[in-house]
């Protein structure tokens, strides 16, 4: 029994001294809990040794099912159990989501709006451990990514993640030892997503046939992270550029010292910095571009992306959203719409073409512009050509790609941050909802 004591003792000290180790100076966080083993691992060891740091436990249903919410269940009263104040979100029903990446983009929405309610700069604390590391850096590998890639979780960001150091048979230990409940989410049996294979299959046979595979990765991933560091310093210390919403403009003259190798290692974390990701077939296009192309010249990337050359510049600037939705979106609350979201407005319309008084009886939808729509501008009785509205609000045909447009009963009546259409012109308050409208590229 002594022996037992002591192993425990030594497992939750391990835990506890990553954690202590890997939260450094950080300030105020909103602890990301599933429900799972590993986000309650995290929850105890915040409850029990850093509990001044958190600023709440947010935790998020995504409607799949009778374990996603018994796991929601679980956080809610375990957390509020702790004394902590407790945030849950849930996966809008109607939006129509049903692929781990709209779960994703739901789920990282409401922690990032958490932390940004939560104020004082709090930043979102996961559960990520040293094993979800050495899956991820293995998966990148398996899609040939380039040194920026393969530093994975290791890469700087605002993400904290406490227990990267703290391998998921220390994770298990240390459940048992603080004998913790958790709910087991049925899709991490199943094969058919790739991290499971990874975990399941591909990497336990790895590990047995070349021992230290996985050390291996992770001594990868690590220098790679440091790589990162180092051309992220060469470029704020080498090389003038900007970022205005979804383009980033650099110095032509400035990429003229680097030969094709160093571009090619600066280019992915250039763009970084306006949000695209470059594959390897990018990075190498961009790179051909900038050293041979003229000016006035541009280039398709992937992801929804281009670059045009200038005579004093490159500019590399976002075309369509690079998860553009093709169908019509109700509207019946907030709502994602490739890179754009939709919500109810608070306290009336404020933000001139961004926002809009709709028919609060009608059947509210989304969808792309299509080449001949018309819509009746606020204040006409002509309908114009939605494609001559995007003129007149200086969106060039780049730009307009994807662009959404309301609908009330089949009928455009609005189109976002271009004008506001006339069946909004006469609503009252009683007739009317508001909607807001922002790009989010999260």
């Amino acid at each position: 029994m002594a022996d037992n004591v002591h192993v425990a003792a030594d497992i939750v000290a391990r835990v506890r001294g990553a954690v202590g180790a890997a939260l450094g100076d950080s300030g105020p966080l909103v602890l990301a809990v599933s429900g799972g083993r590993d986000s309650m691992i995290l929850l105890d060891v915040f409850a029990r040794y850093f509990r001044d740091r958190v600023a709440c436990v947010a935790t998020f249903d995504h409607g799949s099912g009778a374990a996603a919410t018994a796991a929601a269940d679980l956080v809610e009263r375990c957390a509020g159990e702790l004394g902590f104040a407790v945030r849950r979100g849930r996966m809008d029903s109607g939006a129509g989501a049903r692929r781990e990446a709209d779960w994703r983009l739901a789920r990282w929405s409401f922690l990032n709006d958490v932390a940004r309610e939560s104020g004082r700069g709090a930043a979102v604390a996961t559960a990520h451990t040293l094993d979800d590391q050495v899956e991820t850096v293995f998966m990148r590998a398996l899609r040939a990514s380039a040194a920026r890639g393969l530093a994975g979780l290791y890469a700087k960001g605002p993400v904290v993640r406490p227990l990267l150091e703290v391998s998921r048979s220390d994770v298990a230990a240390y459940a048992a030892a603080a004998g913790l409940e958790w709910v087991e989410d049925p899709s991490n049996l199943s094969r058919r997503h790739l991290r499971n294979r990874v975990r399941l299959d591909l990497l336990p046979a790895l590990e047995r046939s070349a021992p230290g595979f996985a050390a291996g990765l992770l001594e990868l991933s690590r220098r790679a992270a440091r790589l990162r560091d180092e051309v992220d310093a060469e470029i704020d210390r080498s090389i003038q550029s900007s970022v205005a919403g979804d383009t980033l403009t650099v110095a032509r003259a400035d990429l003229q010292d680097y030969d094709a190798a160093g571009l090619r290692l600066l280019w992915p974390a250039l763009a970084a910095r306006a949000g695209a990701v470059l594959d390897r077939r990018g990075t190498e296009r961009i790179t051909q571009f900038t050293i041979n192309g003229t000016a006035g010249a541009r280039i398709q990337l992937s992801g929804g992306w281009e670059a045009v050359l200038h005579r004093g510049s490159v500019v590399l600037r976002r075309t369509r959203g690079a998860d553009e939705p093709a169908d019509v979106l109700p509207l019946r609350g907030e709502a994602r719409f490739g890179g754009w979201r939709f919500r109810p407005a608070r306290g009336g319309v404020g933000r001139g073409r961004w926002s809009a008084a709709l028919p609060a009886d009608a059947a509210l939808s989304v969808r792309p512009w299509r080449s001949g729509d018309r819509m009746t501008p606020f204040g006409s009785t002509v309908p114009r050509r939605v494609k001559g509205l995007f003129r007149d609000a200086g969106i060039d045909a780049v730009r307009r790609r994807g662009w959404p447009v309301v609908l009330a009963d089949g009928e455009i009546v609005w189109v976002p941050g271009v004008r506001h259409g006339a069946a909004s012109e006469h609503l009252s308050d009683q007739m009317a909802v508001v909607f807001e409208c922002e790009r989010h590229d999260d």
